[in-house]
Protein backbone atom coordinates (compact mmCIF):
# COMPACT_ATOMS: atom_id res chain seq x y z
CA UNK A 1 0.00 0.00 0.00
CA UNK A 2 1.21 3.33 -0.89
CA UNK A 3 2.21 5.86 1.82
CA UNK A 4 -0.32 8.79 1.63
CA UNK A 5 -1.81 11.99 3.47
CA UNK A 6 -4.98 12.27 3.40
CA UNK A 7 -6.91 15.46 4.57
CA UNK A 8 -11.04 15.01 5.76
CA UNK A 9 -12.38 18.41 5.69
CA UNK A 10 -15.31 18.22 8.18
CA UNK A 11 -15.73 16.15 11.35
CA UNK A 12 -19.32 14.71 10.91
CA UNK A 13 -21.12 11.53 9.73
CA UNK A 14 -19.77 11.37 6.34
CA UNK A 15 -16.19 12.73 7.59
CA UNK A 16 -15.68 9.35 9.71
CA UNK A 17 -16.88 7.12 8.02
CA UNK A 18 -14.80 7.92 4.83
CA UNK A 19 -11.90 8.01 7.36
CA UNK A 20 -12.43 5.03 9.07
CA UNK A 21 -12.90 2.97 5.83
CA UNK A 22 -9.67 4.75 4.09
CA UNK A 23 -7.98 3.52 6.85
CA UNK A 24 -9.12 0.33 6.81
CA UNK A 25 -8.34 -0.08 3.18
CA UNK A 26 -4.75 1.06 3.68
CA UNK A 27 -2.78 0.78 6.61
CA UNK A 28 0.28 2.86 5.59
CA UNK A 29 -2.61 6.20 4.82
CA UNK A 30 -2.04 9.22 7.25
CA UNK A 31 -5.26 10.24 7.64
CA UNK A 32 -6.36 13.89 8.96
CA UNK A 33 -9.91 14.93 10.07
CA UNK A 34 -10.38 18.68 9.87
CA UNK A 35 -13.30 19.58 11.97
CA UNK A 36 -14.01 23.67 12.10
CA UNK A 37 -15.68 23.80 15.61
CA UNK A 38 -14.62 21.96 19.21
CA UNK A 39 -17.61 19.44 18.63
CA UNK A 40 -17.42 15.91 16.38
CA UNK A 41 -20.49 13.93 15.40
CA UNK A 42 -22.78 16.57 16.36
CA UNK A 43 -25.49 15.99 14.30
CA UNK A 44 -25.34 12.26 15.07
CA UNK A 45 -25.53 13.50 18.79
CA UNK A 46 -28.77 15.18 18.30
CA UNK A 47 -30.55 12.88 15.20
CA UNK A 48 -33.71 11.07 16.26
CA UNK A 49 -34.32 12.84 19.46
CA UNK A 50 -30.93 12.19 20.94
CA UNK A 51 -30.99 8.50 19.66
CA UNK A 52 -29.12 8.74 16.21
CA UNK A 53 -31.43 7.32 13.11
CA UNK A 54 -28.90 5.31 11.35
CA UNK A 55 -30.67 4.24 8.56
CA UNK A 56 -34.19 2.78 7.49
CA UNK A 57 -35.01 -1.11 6.21
CA UNK A 58 -35.35 -0.30 2.97
CA UNK A 59 -33.13 -3.26 1.45
CA UNK A 60 -34.54 -2.96 -1.94
CA UNK A 61 -32.21 -0.12 -3.85
CA UNK A 62 -35.08 0.47 -6.51
CA UNK A 63 -37.46 1.59 -3.57
CA UNK A 64 -34.69 2.92 -0.94
CA UNK A 65 -34.01 5.80 -3.95
CA UNK A 66 -37.81 7.05 -3.72
CA UNK A 67 -36.92 8.35 -0.56
CA UNK A 68 -34.18 10.60 -2.30
CA UNK A 69 -36.24 14.02 -3.96
CA UNK A 70 -32.60 15.04 -4.95
CA UNK A 71 -29.61 12.54 -5.96
CA UNK A 72 -31.49 9.74 -6.65
CA UNK A 73 -30.35 8.25 -10.16
CA UNK A 74 -26.47 8.75 -8.84
CA UNK A 75 -26.84 6.93 -5.26
CA UNK A 76 -28.66 4.11 -7.46
CA UNK A 77 -25.65 2.77 -8.88
CA UNK A 78 -23.87 4.05 -5.04
CA UNK A 79 -25.87 1.95 -3.39
CA UNK A 80 -25.49 -0.86 -5.09
CA UNK A 81 -21.87 -0.57 -3.57
CA UNK A 82 -22.65 0.36 0.36
CA UNK A 83 -26.74 -0.34 0.72
CA UNK A 84 -28.69 -0.12 3.92
CA UNK A 85 -28.03 -4.11 4.34
CA UNK A 86 -24.08 -2.94 4.19
CA UNK A 87 -24.62 -0.49 6.63
CA UNK A 88 -25.87 -2.88 9.36
CA UNK A 89 -23.64 -5.70 8.89
CA UNK A 90 -20.87 -2.64 9.15
CA UNK A 91 -22.01 -1.42 12.45
CA UNK A 92 -22.91 -5.16 13.59
CA UNK A 93 -19.05 -6.07 13.36
CA UNK A 94 -17.89 -2.99 15.49
CA UNK A 95 -20.26 -4.64 17.66
CA UNK A 96 -22.99 -2.19 17.54
CA UNK A 97 -26.37 -3.76 18.18
CA UNK A 98 -29.44 -2.07 15.60
CA UNK A 99 -32.84 -2.53 16.20
CA UNK A 100 -35.87 -1.85 14.03
CA UNK A 101 -38.59 -0.11 14.61
CA UNK A 102 -42.39 -0.68 13.42
CA UNK A 103 -42.01 2.57 10.94
CA UNK A 104 -39.03 0.77 9.51
CA UNK A 105 -36.24 3.06 11.38
CA UNK A 106 -33.15 1.34 12.41
CA UNK A 107 -31.66 2.92 15.90
CA UNK A 108 -28.88 1.67 17.85
CA UNK A 109 -30.45 -0.73 20.70
CA UNK A 110 -29.23 1.64 23.52
CA UNK A 111 -31.11 4.15 22.20
CA UNK A 112 -28.43 6.40 22.83
CA UNK A 113 -26.29 8.42 19.64
CA UNK A 114 -23.65 8.30 22.15
CA UNK A 115 -23.29 4.78 21.32
CA UNK A 116 -22.38 5.70 17.61
CA UNK A 117 -20.59 8.41 18.21
CA UNK A 118 -18.04 6.20 20.49
CA UNK A 119 -17.36 3.15 17.85
CA UNK A 120 -16.59 6.30 15.42
CA UNK A 121 -14.24 7.67 18.02
CA UNK A 122 -12.75 4.28 18.71
CA UNK A 123 -12.57 3.31 15.59
CA UNK A 124 -10.71 6.42 14.55
CA UNK A 125 -8.20 5.83 17.80
CA UNK A 126 -7.41 2.06 16.56
CA UNK A 127 -6.98 3.54 13.29
CA UNK A 128 -4.63 6.50 14.19
CA UNK A 129 -6.96 8.58 12.31
CA UNK A 130 -5.47 12.38 13.75
CA UNK A 131 -8.68 14.64 14.37
CA UNK A 132 -7.90 18.75 14.76
CA UNK A 133 -10.14 20.37 16.49
CA UNK A 134 -11.22 24.18 15.88
CA UNK A 135 -9.31 23.72 12.39
CA UNK A 136 -11.73 25.54 9.76
CA UNK A 137 -10.27 25.43 6.50
CA UNK A 138 -10.19 28.76 4.67
CA UNK A 139 -8.87 27.74 1.51
CA UNK A 140 -7.94 24.97 -0.58
CA UNK A 141 -4.79 25.22 -2.99
CA UNK A 142 -3.40 22.54 -5.60
CA UNK A 143 0.38 22.64 -6.38
CA UNK A 144 2.64 20.09 -8.44
CA UNK A 145 0.05 17.32 -7.25
CA UNK A 146 -0.58 18.33 -3.66
CA UNK A 147 -2.85 19.86 -1.56
CA UNK A 148 -2.40 22.91 0.24
CA UNK A 149 -5.05 23.35 2.69
CA UNK A 150 -4.76 26.86 4.75
CA UNK A 151 -5.95 26.22 8.08
CA UNK A 152 -6.50 29.49 10.50
CA UNK A 153 -2.48 30.45 10.38
CA UNK A 154 -1.09 27.21 9.38
CA UNK A 155 -0.68 25.55 5.85
CA UNK A 156 -0.95 21.61 5.38
CA UNK A 157 -0.03 19.31 3.02
CA UNK A 158 -2.11 16.54 1.47
CA UNK A 159 -2.17 13.92 -1.13
CA UNK A 160 -5.71 13.34 -1.37
CA UNK A 161 -8.58 15.99 0.17
CA UNK A 162 -12.34 14.94 0.71
CA UNK A 163 -14.95 18.17 1.38
CA UNK A 164 -17.06 16.35 3.31
CA UNK A 165 -18.56 19.92 5.37
CA UNK A 166 -22.20 19.41 5.83
CA UNK A 167 -24.30 21.24 3.74
CA UNK A 168 -24.68 25.55 4.05
CA UNK A 169 -27.64 27.79 4.07
CA UNK A 170 -25.95 30.31 2.41
CA UNK A 171 -24.34 29.84 -1.26
CA UNK A 172 -21.36 32.02 -0.35
CA UNK A 173 -20.54 29.64 2.49
CA UNK A 174 -19.00 27.62 -0.46
CA UNK A 175 -17.13 30.07 -1.96
CA UNK A 176 -13.86 28.55 -0.58
CA UNK A 177 -14.84 25.44 -3.05
CA UNK A 178 -15.76 27.05 -6.03
CA UNK A 179 -11.54 27.82 -7.01
CA UNK A 180 -11.55 24.34 -8.63
CA UNK A 181 -14.77 25.80 -10.89
CA UNK A 182 -17.72 23.20 -9.45
CA UNK A 183 -20.66 24.25 -10.29
CA UNK A 184 -22.45 25.17 -6.60
CA UNK A 185 -26.92 24.67 -6.19
CA UNK A 186 -27.82 27.55 -4.46
CA UNK A 187 -29.06 25.90 -1.29
CA UNK A 188 -32.89 26.40 0.22
CA UNK A 189 -33.61 24.22 3.43
CA UNK A 190 -35.29 20.82 3.49
CA UNK A 191 -36.70 19.33 6.13
CA UNK A 192 -38.89 21.70 8.49
CA UNK A 193 -42.19 22.42 9.46
CA UNK A 194 -45.05 24.83 8.94
CA UNK A 195 -46.17 27.67 10.87
CA UNK A 196 -49.56 28.33 11.13
CA UNK A 197 -50.34 31.67 12.54
CA UNK A 198 -53.84 32.24 14.05
CA UNK A 199 -54.54 28.13 13.36
CA UNK A 200 -57.64 26.80 14.14
CA UNK A 201 -55.69 24.35 16.29
CA UNK A 202 -54.24 26.51 18.79
CA UNK A 203 -53.81 24.88 21.98
CA UNK A 204 -53.99 21.50 20.93
CA UNK A 205 -50.22 21.21 20.63
CA UNK A 206 -49.10 17.56 20.90
CA UNK A 207 -51.57 16.15 19.51
CA UNK A 208 -50.83 13.33 16.71
CA UNK A 209 -52.14 11.19 14.45
CA UNK A 210 -50.68 8.00 12.90
CA UNK A 211 -52.35 8.45 9.75
CA UNK A 212 -53.07 11.79 8.05
CA UNK A 213 -52.54 13.57 4.21
CA UNK A 214 -51.72 16.67 3.79
CA UNK A 215 -52.48 18.16 -0.07
CA UNK A 216 -51.01 21.14 -1.27
CA UNK A 217 -53.52 23.61 -2.82
CA UNK A 218 -52.92 24.58 -6.65
CA UNK A 219 -50.12 21.47 -6.87
CA UNK A 220 -50.17 17.57 -7.27
CA UNK A 221 -48.15 17.65 -4.12
CA UNK A 222 -49.36 15.52 -1.54
CA UNK A 223 -48.05 12.85 1.56
CA UNK A 224 -49.34 11.19 4.10
CA UNK A 225 -48.00 9.54 7.14
CA UNK A 226 -48.16 10.85 11.13
CA UNK A 227 -48.95 14.35 11.70
CA UNK A 228 -48.09 16.54 14.63
CA UNK A 229 -49.67 19.88 16.47
CA UNK A 230 -47.15 21.81 17.37
CA UNK A 231 -47.19 25.58 19.26
CA UNK A 232 -46.30 26.93 15.81
CA UNK A 233 -48.57 24.81 13.64
CA UNK A 234 -47.89 21.41 11.70
CA UNK A 235 -44.82 19.08 12.00
CA UNK A 236 -44.34 15.19 11.81
CA UNK A 237 -42.59 12.76 9.04
CA UNK A 238 -45.73 13.84 6.79
CA UNK A 239 -44.92 17.45 6.73
CA UNK A 240 -41.33 16.98 6.93
CA UNK A 241 -41.55 14.81 3.64
CA UNK A 242 -43.49 17.08 2.01
CA UNK A 243 -41.03 20.31 2.92
CA UNK A 244 -38.10 18.24 1.64
CA UNK A 245 -40.02 17.06 -2.08
CA UNK A 246 -41.38 20.87 -2.45
CA UNK A 247 -38.23 22.89 -1.07
CA UNK A 248 -37.67 24.61 -3.90
CA UNK A 249 -41.09 25.13 -4.31
CA UNK A 250 -42.06 26.59 -0.98
CA UNK A 251 -38.58 28.41 -0.99
CA UNK A 252 -39.99 30.36 -4.02
CA UNK A 253 -43.73 30.78 -2.28
CA UNK A 254 -41.62 32.71 0.53
CA UNK A 255 -43.31 29.33 2.96
CA UNK A 256 -46.83 31.48 2.17
CA UNK A 257 -48.75 28.62 0.19
CA UNK A 258 -52.76 26.95 1.33
CA UNK A 259 -52.77 23.10 2.18
CA UNK A 260 -55.69 20.44 2.97
CA UNK A 261 -55.39 17.81 6.10
CA UNK A 262 -57.30 14.96 5.48
CA UNK A 263 -57.56 13.92 9.01
CA UNK A 264 -58.82 10.17 7.86
CA UNK A 265 -57.30 9.67 4.51
CA UNK A 266 -58.74 5.72 4.55
CA UNK A 267 -61.88 7.27 3.68
CA UNK A 268 -62.97 9.02 0.66
CA UNK A 269 -66.24 11.43 0.74
CA UNK A 270 -68.37 8.59 -0.63
CA UNK A 271 -67.32 6.32 2.20
CA UNK A 272 -67.39 8.74 4.77
CA UNK A 273 -71.26 10.11 4.35
CA UNK A 274 -72.09 5.83 4.03
CA UNK A 275 -70.32 6.02 7.87
CA UNK A 276 -72.28 8.77 8.78
CA UNK A 277 -75.50 7.67 7.19
CA UNK A 278 -75.43 4.09 9.32
CA UNK A 279 -73.98 6.08 12.41
CA UNK A 280 -77.09 8.81 12.66
CA UNK A 281 -79.50 5.58 11.98
CA UNK A 282 -77.98 3.28 14.57
CA UNK A 283 -77.39 6.36 17.03
CA UNK A 284 -79.38 8.53 17.24
CA UNK A 285 -79.56 9.67 20.49
CA UNK A 286 -75.53 10.00 21.01
CA UNK A 287 -74.00 13.37 21.48
CA UNK A 288 -71.93 14.55 18.36
CA UNK A 289 -69.28 16.35 19.41
CA UNK A 290 -68.52 13.68 22.85
CA UNK A 291 -68.44 10.90 21.10
CA UNK A 292 -65.78 10.99 18.49
CA UNK A 293 -65.21 8.85 15.53
CA UNK A 294 -62.49 7.03 13.41
CA UNK A 295 -60.08 6.87 16.60
CA UNK A 296 -59.31 10.63 16.41
CA UNK A 297 -57.94 11.81 19.72
CA UNK A 298 -61.17 13.74 21.80
CA UNK A 299 -59.86 17.20 22.02
CA UNK A 300 -59.27 17.17 17.95
CA UNK A 301 -62.47 15.59 17.30
CA UNK A 302 -63.45 18.37 19.82
CA UNK A 303 -62.44 20.94 17.49
CA UNK A 304 -63.08 19.77 14.27
CA UNK A 305 -66.96 19.47 15.24
CA UNK A 306 -66.30 23.20 16.62
CA UNK A 307 -65.29 24.51 13.68
CA UNK A 308 -67.67 22.26 11.87
CA UNK A 309 -70.52 24.65 13.75
CA UNK A 310 -72.08 21.54 15.90
CA UNK A 311 -73.17 22.80 18.95
CA UNK A 312 -72.04 20.65 22.04
CA UNK A 313 -75.67 19.10 22.42
CA UNK A 314 -76.62 18.15 19.37
CA UNK A 315 -77.47 14.35 18.53
CA UNK A 316 -76.81 12.58 16.08
CA UNK A 317 -80.30 11.54 15.06
CA UNK A 318 -80.79 15.80 15.08
CA UNK A 319 -78.01 16.22 12.79
CA UNK A 320 -78.91 17.88 9.78
CA UNK A 321 -77.94 17.14 6.53
CA UNK A 322 -76.15 20.64 6.21
CA UNK A 323 -74.03 19.92 9.34
CA UNK A 324 -73.04 16.45 8.03
CA UNK A 325 -71.78 17.98 5.33
CA UNK A 326 -69.58 20.61 6.94
CA UNK A 327 -68.24 17.88 9.20
CA UNK A 328 -67.23 16.19 6.21
CA UNK A 329 -65.34 18.95 4.63
CA UNK A 330 -63.26 19.16 7.97
CA UNK A 331 -62.89 15.86 8.34
CA UNK A 332 -61.30 15.20 4.83
CA UNK A 333 -60.21 19.00 3.32
CA UNK A 334 -59.49 21.23 6.65
CA UNK A 335 -58.10 24.34 5.37
CA UNK A 336 -54.70 25.20 6.65
CA UNK A 337 -52.87 29.13 5.69
CA UNK A 338 -48.99 28.65 5.89
CA UNK A 339 -46.75 31.45 6.78
CA UNK A 340 -43.17 30.15 7.58
CA UNK A 341 -41.29 27.41 8.33
CA UNK A 342 -39.36 26.09 11.61
CA UNK A 343 -36.40 24.27 11.02
CA UNK A 344 -34.07 22.42 13.36
CA UNK A 345 -30.96 24.02 13.44
CA UNK A 346 -28.97 21.15 14.69
CA UNK A 347 -30.33 18.68 12.42
CA UNK A 348 -30.49 21.24 9.43
CA UNK A 349 -31.17 19.70 6.22
CA UNK A 350 -30.08 21.51 2.61
CA UNK A 351 -31.20 20.91 -0.93
CA UNK A 352 -28.32 22.24 -3.01
CA UNK A 353 -24.52 22.35 -2.73
CA UNK A 354 -21.90 20.87 -4.89
CA UNK A 355 -23.35 19.76 -8.52
CA UNK A 356 -23.74 15.93 -8.80
CA UNK A 357 -22.51 16.41 -12.90
CA UNK A 358 -19.21 17.36 -11.17
CA UNK A 359 -18.43 14.15 -9.44
CA UNK A 360 -17.71 10.82 -10.11
CA UNK A 361 -19.95 8.64 -8.08
CA UNK A 362 -17.86 5.39 -8.50
CA UNK A 363 -15.50 7.23 -6.77
CA UNK A 364 -16.52 10.00 -5.40
CA UNK A 365 -13.67 12.07 -7.32
CA UNK A 366 -14.22 15.72 -8.21
CA UNK A 367 -14.59 15.73 -12.26
CA UNK A 368 -12.73 19.04 -12.38
CA UNK A 369 -9.92 17.94 -10.34
CA UNK A 370 -7.88 14.89 -9.64
CA UNK A 371 -7.64 14.07 -6.29
CA UNK A 372 -10.68 15.61 -4.80
CA UNK A 373 -13.44 14.48 -3.41
CA UNK A 374 -17.25 14.93 -2.04
CA UNK A 375 -19.00 12.98 0.30
CA UNK A 376 -22.35 13.70 2.35
CA UNK A 377 -24.46 16.77 2.55
CA UNK A 378 -21.90 19.22 0.97
CA UNK A 379 -23.53 17.49 -2.42
CA UNK A 380 -26.66 18.24 -3.82
CA UNK A 381 -28.17 15.12 -2.19
CA UNK A 382 -30.60 14.91 0.55
CA UNK A 383 -33.44 12.73 1.49
CA UNK A 384 -36.85 12.49 3.65
CA UNK A 385 -37.05 11.76 7.12
CA UNK A 386 -36.00 8.64 8.50
CA UNK A 387 -32.57 7.88 8.01
CA UNK A 388 -31.97 8.24 4.36
CA UNK A 389 -30.03 11.36 4.92
CA UNK A 390 -27.52 9.25 6.71
CA UNK A 391 -27.42 6.26 4.60
CA UNK A 392 -25.91 8.57 1.69
CA UNK A 393 -23.80 10.04 4.49
CA UNK A 394 -22.38 6.21 4.84
CA UNK A 395 -22.44 5.57 1.61
CA UNK A 396 -20.82 8.28 -0.54
CA UNK A 397 -18.21 8.12 2.60
CA UNK A 398 -17.54 4.51 2.33
CA UNK A 399 -17.05 5.05 -1.63
CA UNK A 400 -14.59 7.94 -1.40
CA UNK A 401 -12.87 6.52 2.06
CA UNK A 402 -12.07 2.85 -0.25
CA UNK A 403 -11.12 5.12 -3.48
CA UNK A 404 -8.87 7.27 -1.44
CA UNK A 405 -6.74 4.33 0.27
CA UNK A 406 -5.47 3.35 -3.84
Amino acid sequence: MKKIKVGIIGGGAAGFFAAINCAEANKEAEITILEKSSKLLSKVKVSGGGRCNVTHACFNNNELIKNYPRGAKELKNAFSVFSTQHTTEWFKQKGVQLKTEEDGRIFPVSNNSQTIIDCFLHEAEKNKIKILLNSPVLRIKKENDKFILYVSDKELLFDKVLIAAGGYSKADSYDWIKGFDHEIISPVPSLFTFNIPQSKFEGLQGIAIEKGSVKILGSKAEQSGPVLITHWGLSGPCILRLSAWEARAFHSSNYHFKAFINWIPEFNEEKLREVFIKYKSEHPKKFVVSNPLFNLPRRLWERITEIATIEYGIKWGDMPNKKINKLLEELIRNSIEVKGKTTFKEEFVTCGGVSLKDVDFSTMESKKCKGLYFAGEILDIDGITGGFNFQAAWTTGYIAGKAMAV
